[in-house]
């Protein structure tokens, strides 16, 4: 006979749980918050995996159960301060390190700061893209849209982190002088 639904809960979860977990992190960019979202969305799954029509891939259909996630629980915090406890933040070390470190450590931070200040639509898109390094067609699924609304709001997105970017170093370079 098959496995049992417990052999196959774990597997799923075995399988895809370091990949939902990163894209949570990403797209909260709190761990608490990522390890608790992460929670919620194989809660989800289990209670709704009978439910699974296997039209989709498995794991774009799990993916679209944690954009689900990501995107109630941004709304709920949304008049709350969303930044606070920045993971990514709590990464800058006080210690003495060499420059080319540092400079890296900046950049990185420049970085996951401008993705976190992006729009929800245009945060998914990014992460599911250019981190996760899905394809078009699985983030067309994920987000249940159209491949050129993909290209489009991935075009968009890349568009205004650059300009965020751009605007973080100015502020940077203003303050150094």
């Amino acid at each position: 006979m098959g496995e049992s639904l417990e052999e196959r809960i774990s597997e799923i979860y075995r399988l895809h749980y370091l990949d939902v977990y990163r894209f949570l992190i990403c797209f909260s960019g709190n761990q608490n918050d990522a390890e608790d979202l992460t929670q919620e969305v194989f809660i989800r799954v289990l209670n709704h995996l009978s439910a699974y029509n296997h039209s989709s891939n498995l794991k774009t259909w799990i993916f679209s159960i944690a954009k689900h996630v990501a995107v109630d629980d941004y709304r709920k915090k949304k008049f709350t301060s969303l930044f606070k406890d920045n993971f990514f933040k709590q990464l800058v070390s006080n210690e003495k390190e060499p420059n080319e470190f540092v400079e890296q450590n900046e950049l990185n931070h420049l970085l996951h700061d401008a993705i976190s200040r992006l729009k929800p639509l245009y945060r998914t898109v990014v992460i599911l893209r250019g981190i996760n390094e899905f394809s078009i067609k699985e983030t067309s699924e994920i987000l249940d849209c159209s491949k050129s609304k993909v290209k489009v709001s991935y075009h968009r997105a890349l568009r205004e982190l650059k300009r965020k970017i751009h605007l973080d170093i100015e502020e940077v370079i203003g303050n150094a002088n």
